[in-house]
């Protein structure tokens, strides 16, 4: 009998208040989605880093002048530097690219990119080099500081593809950061709206509950029926966001990254990811709805 009338006290204050409920319901169907899109580029990152620092190289840049006299590296110091990297520890492969094949590869690169800086490639400004790959990245800082130096084996400079990852790194955190500065204004809007229909919903019961309370019934009693109003309002906004994170996925990130998943550049966002941050969302939409409504309840009604 308690459950039932309850029930339908939150089902009544559904219909009196029903354009402050569905404006509660958008505003925390949006807060929650963009929390969970942020989520969503968390996790991305995550396996973003994995596949790049699987490829990640260091490259050793050769003096012009021992690359001219040994264009192959046949020869000292060319080859002992070879040599040397080879035996490094935790070093696992080691590649010679030559001048020339450096300005094919780079002319092949610019022509479908940037046709212009293309053309002003010219066969002596891209240097020979050495690319090392690390079998244990432990040791990736020991060989690139060990070898960055050694200009008496012909090296002119280093490039530590790490950099560029952190600046790939630095885009993501850009946009988890931005979906998460926009998840907390919205969230701000969210509990304000929870504050304005709990009050609203307990002003237009007050006979019914002051009525109540001179039969016997407890605070917590007549107060509950506007707290699961909150709630629920919040758990139907949750949904609406898994929703929303599940029609992102299909229409926008299969769609906009299908070049770079091809390519396995970027990871692909699966169902499996939505569904891992999805019982979150339902949490936090609850917890936020209980807090803010139970909060609300005890500083506004005193009943």
């Amino acid at each position: 009998m308690r459950a039932h009338f309850i029930l339908n006290e939150v089902l009544n204050g559904f219909r009196r208040n029903v354009t402050m409920t569905v404006a509660m319901i958008i505003t925390t169907a949006i807060t929650l989605g963009m929390f969970g899109g942020g989520l969503l580029v968390i996790q991305m990152a995550d396996k973003s880093q994995k596949i790049f620092l699987d490829r990640v190289e260091m490259q050793f840049f050769i003096n012009d002048e021992v690359a001219k006299a040994d264009p192959n590296c046949q020869k000292a110091p060319c080859a002992t530097l070879r040599t040397e990297l080879d035996n490094a520890s935790g070093v696992g492969t080691v590649t010679f690219v030559n001048a020339e094949q450096a300005y094919q590869d780079a002319k092949q690169m610019f022509a479908e990119t940037s046709p212009e800086i293309a053309d002003q490639i010219s066969p002596d400004s891209i240097p020979a080099s050495f690319k090392v790959r690390m079998d244990d990245p432990s040791k990736f800082d020991e060989v690139y500081n060990s070898f960055a130096g050694r200009q008496d084996l012909g090296v002119e400079g280093a490039l530590d593809q790490r950099d560029l990852v952190k600046r790939i790194f630095a885009v993501l955190d850009g946009v988890r950061n931005a979906a998460f500065a926009v998840a907390a204004i919205l969230a701000v809007a969210a509990i304000l709206l929870i504050v304005n229909t709990v009050q609203i919903a307990a002003y237009t019961r007050r006979t019914e509950v002051s009525i109540m309370r001179l039969v016997g019934a407890t605070r917590w009693y007549t107060q509950l029926p506007f707290l699961l109003e909150a709630m629920l309002a919040a758990l139907i906004g949750s949904l609406l966001a898994i929703g929303g994170l599940f029609i992102a996925k299909a229409f926008f990130f299969d769609r906009a990254l299908a070049g770079l998943y091809g390519v396995n550049i970027v990871p692909r966002i699966t169902v499996g990811d939505v569904a891992y941050v999805s019982p979150w969302l339902v949490i936090g939409g609850i917890v936020l709805a209980a807090a803010t409504g139970y909060v609300t309840l005890r500083v506004y009604v005193r009943e």
